[in-house]
């Protein structure tokens, strides 16, 4: 018995557990528009704490009143580069769940509803060259261009960092704090892709429980 069979025992599809089928298509359905849902959340959670990095790195940079500032935007700087690579793998993993539903969808919705979800209507070409490059609609995937975006603001920050740097001398000091403020950084950056995934392997569930009474 290969995957996809498995896969229908498993759901009642193409047997007379339709009812079963019904059901976890639902469920399906439903988490996958959870998921959709938490993806622009986090999203917006992202766009906020990401902004306000920008705001605070430019106004201690261009600030005269204050000591250090250099030092400071670096640091504001590590912080929005650790936002910005957050916000870029939360993206990715918010992307994978949400496609764990739709292939569920994929497999569940034949026997229920049809191939609904597999089936894509568009409308014909257009020889218009305004609507094929500005208004007309495109094959293009939301929640690739925003991760494309999270991308490029991961770059803008390397360069800001860089940018708030003293100039690389042999006679100049060495910035022990900037050293450790930076590794810390990309250590963390490190730790967020090495402990920061799902699990996804089969376990044991530990159960304890207490009892209580009154006297």
């Amino acid at each position: 018995m290969n995957n996809q069979d498995r896969y229908k025992k498993k759901f009642g599809i193409n047997d007379e557990g339709i009812e079963k089928t019904q059901r976890a298509l639902d469920y399906a359905l439903d988490i996958r528009k959870f998921e959709i849902d938490m993806y622009w959340r986090r999203a917006t959670y992202f766009w906020a704490l990401i902004a306000v990095a920008f705001a605070g790195f430019f106004a201690v940079l261009g600030s005269k009143d204050i000591d250090q500032r250099e030092l400071y935007s670096f640091i504001i700087g590590c912080v929005g580069l650790v936002f910005s690579w957050s916000w870029f793998l939360v993206n990715r993993g918010s992307k994978y769940w949400q496609e764990n539903w739709e292939n569920h969808v994929n497999m569940l919705e034949d026997s229920v509803i049809g191939p609904l979800y597999k089936t894509r209507l568009q409308r014909p070409k257009d020889d218009d060259i305004v609507e094929k490059i500005i208004t007309g609609p495109a094959q293009l995937s939301v929640s690739k261009i925003n991760q494309w975006v999270s991308f490029f603001t991961l770059i803008i920050w390397g360069f800001l960092i860089y940018s708030t740097l003293p100039p690389f001398l042999v006679s100049a000091p060495v910035s022990f704090l900037r050293i450790v403020i930076f590794g810390a950084t990309i250590l963390v950056c490190i730790m967020m892709c090495w402990k920061g995934k799902s699990h996804v392997f089969s376990y044991t569930h530990i159960m304890r429980s207490r009892k209580a009474r009154i006297q």
